[in-house]
């Protein structure tokens, strides 16, 4: 069970690494959530990727570049061959405010124009096996916001997807941004509990979890 009353601060897990809880207010969730419904009816519906022919418990929908194990297109091939949204201008935003108020420097936060996004539906069940975001061509960070049900999310080391590592809740609003020294590190989600998203931020069941990311590709 976790407790309705607790009081959280800022912690990180590691170099380069720092969750902020209550970051996003109920009132940015609820309409965040409402942009995800819009990105998921199309033109690529949402799915669950296959990875090595398994499919993920996760449903994804992508912006800017779509996301197939393990590379970057700007069209679905995997879907139906669409071209996906473009990514949005105030996530750009977004993600800047999310490195300044994650105490990385101000070079570090100018230079930050995310071009893709990786938009994740967990049911309860859903599960997200301990992996490393490597298909990037950039080490820029990458900014993750939940909204929904609680998580418990793990955050690893660099070399394997063994100890050490940290469980944390990540919690609907929080904010996680990992990058420097911990880019690489393997992270996965082992639970999602039910009956735990708040009242007012969109969802009745379920998370949505949102990582921008920075590919380093170029391509019309």
């Amino acid at each position: 069970m976790i407790s309705e009353i607790e009081h959280r601060e800022p912690g990180s897990p590691g170099p380069g690494a720092l969750h902020v809880p209550d970051w996003l207010t109920l009132e940015q969730q609820e309409w965040i959530v409402g942009q995800f419904h819009a990105w998921a009816s199309g033109p690529v519906p949402i799915r669950a990727a296959k990875v090595r022919g398994n499919e993920m418990t996760v449903r994804t929908v992508c912006l800017g570049w779509h996301w197939q194990p393990y590379r970057y297109t700007r069209e679905a091939t995997d879907v139906n061959g669409a071209r996906v949204l473009p990514f949005p201008n105030w996530l750009v935003r977004l993600g800047r405010k999310a490195l300044r108020e994650a105490g990385y420097p101000e070079s570090d936060v100018a230079a930050y124009t995310p071009d893709t996004a990786l938009a994740n539906f967990y049911n309860d069940s859903a599960r997200m096996g301990m992996h490393q975001d490597k298909d990037e061509r950039s080490s820029a960070p990458i900014v993750s916001l939940s909204i929904g049900n609680t998580c418990t999310f793990r955050f690893g080391n660099t070399k394997n997807r063994n100890r050490p590592y940290t469980d944390l809740h990540l919690r609907s609003g929080d904010l996680f941004v990992f990058g420097g020294a911990s880019r690489l590190a393997y992270h996965g989600v082992t639970r999602v509990h039910p009956h735990t998203a708040p009242g007012g931020c969109g969802l009745d069941t379920g998370r949505i979890n949102i990582t921008m990311r920075v590919t380093g590709l170029n391509s019309p």
